[in-house]
């Protein structure tokens, strides 16, 4: 029970609405104090009325008066003239004087909680206007004992009240907190446990029903996630499904390309020029291929394989690059630059590296042809002490906006209509298995930069 929301809500609202009737009886109890003191004051006029009636009247009935006042003696000033109207003996020494004429709060609060916790038997001279204007003011002596005991009474029956009153109050939130609340939040967590059982199952996505704001935002909130998870789910798993084809395919294609690869070897041993030229890059691009189909195999069964570091020079990798390059453009106005150091040689997996190149090239070889507009692209490199920098610049129209949200997703960042995306995304995964980064260095109607970050290192500079 007590750990519960609505228990401890509980427990706190009893605590709250003890504290607010304690705050509420210091002021009380200070009130009552003076309202019987007033009382006192103005049975005790009432008493002193006898003698106004009848100058002498006897000791019985004198002493019978006093008792009825509940005071010792009474003092009355009028026309100036301080009369002792009645009296009897005084048992002990008067204590203290309290003067209730225009007494500040703050004094009667403090008189009134001395009153209540002093125990002693004591006399008090008290001090008052007459009602009616019957004097100037009127002066009593009376014991404490019986305005204590009274205070006591009055602050009993207040305070029981106050638990009383703070049960129920209490008991009556416990009720609304769990209908307005609690029931609520546990049918959000009841969603919650559906949908954790089969998140696939769209049916189990929560349907925002509630009417209090903040438990509606966090309905339309969770009823967001699991969409967006549940779309996730479906997509991978179709990418599961696609992953497996495509392996199907590149097995096929593997053996196609290896017996295509035999041919190859016995068009190099032709003495024909043209053929002689061609051969080599003929075998290359196969080699490529095949490479690329085992690649496909080993990323369907878990992920590309880690490179096989090496130095290779990186003018040989991109020259292969855009060679390819030049042969897909044809006749279309479109030049390619290499800015490489000579003999630069960086430490990587040429495969992989050349992947990574030949994505960029062709992405922005075909971005161009797609603008309709001449244009040039131009792969450079630097170096510092720590890292690489391959440069891939082109002069294209830019990357649209929605492709620059998702650039490295999947699926979801492909660039030209009818792309796939996966370029972009097994690009930056090979990199990262070299210990660096692909980034998009700038894009707009001036052109798009790609840099490579390769590090020099054993260490990922990341």
């Amino acid at each position: 029970m007590l750990n519960t929301l609505s228990g401890r809500f509980l427990i706190l609202t009893v605590i709250f609405v003890m504290l607010a009737e304690i705050l509420i009886f210091v002021p009380s109890v200070a009130r009552y104090r003076e309202d019987y003191l007033l009382s006192r004051l103005e049975r005790a006029q009432i008493a002193s009325l006898a003698l106004l009636a009848d100058d002498m009247i006897d000791a019985e009935l004198e002493t019978e008066l006093l008792a009825n006042a509940g005071v010792y003696n009474v003092v009355l000033r009028r026309d100036e003239i301080r009369q002792l109207m009645l009296s009897s003996p005084i048992p002990k020494p008067i204590y203290a004087t309290f003067d209730m004429r225009e007494a500040p709060a703050f004094e009667l609060i403090r008189d009134a909680m001395m009153q209540l916790f002093d125990n002693e038997d004591r006399v008090i001279r008290v001090i008052g206007a007459p009602v009616r204007e019957a004097g100037l003011l009127i002066e009593v002596t009376m014991d404490t004992m019986d305005l204590r005991a009274s205070m006591l009474d009055y602050g009993v029956r207040i305070l029981i009240l106050s638990a009383v009153i703070s049960v129920v109050t209490a008991f009556l939130l416990f009720l609304a907190v769990r209908a307005i609340l609690v029931r609520p939040i546990k049918g959000v967590v009841g969603y919650m446990q559906s949908y954790a059982a089969a998140p696939e199952d769209g049916r189990r996505i929560i349907q925002p029903t509630s009417s209090v704001v903040e438990l509606r935002e966090a309905e339309e909130a969770l009823q967001s996630l699991q969409t967006e998870l549940t779309a996730s789910l479906r997509q991978k798993e179709r990418l599961a499904q696609l992953g497996g084809a495509v392996a199907k395919v590149s097995h096929d294609l593997r053996n196609i390309l290896t017996s295509a690869q035999l041919f190859t070897d016995r068009i190099e041993m032709s003495e024909d020029p043209l053929v002689t030229r061609l051969a080599p890059k003929l075998v290359n691009s196969i080699t490529r291929a095949v490479n690329l189909c085992e690649s496909t195999l080993a990323f369907g069964k878990a992920e590309e394989p880690p490179p096989s570091l090496t130095r290779v020079p990186l003018a040989d990798i991109v020259s292969d690059v855009i060679e390819s390059e030049r042969l897909a453009v044809g006749d279309f106005d479109l030049s390619f630059a290499e800015n490489i150091p000579a003999g630069l040689n960086v430490r990587a997996d040429p495969e992989q590296l050349y992947r990574v190149i030949s994505n960029l090239v062709r992405n922005a070889r075909q971005a161009i042809v797609t603008s309709g507009k001449p244009g040039e692209i131009s792969v450079s490199c630097q170096e510092d002490d720590d890292m690489w920098y391959i440069h891939v610049d082109d002069t294209g129209p830019g990357l649209p906006p929605k492709a620059q949200e998702h650039l490295f997703t999947p699926f979801q960042g492909g660039i030209r209509k009818g792309g796939s995306g996966l370029g972009l995304a097994i690009s930056a995964e090979l990199i990262r298995g070299h210990g660096g980064r692909v980034t998009l260095e700038r894009t707009g109607e001036g052109g798009t930069c790609f840099e490579i970050c390769l590090p020099k290192g054993d260490v990922a500079q990341v």
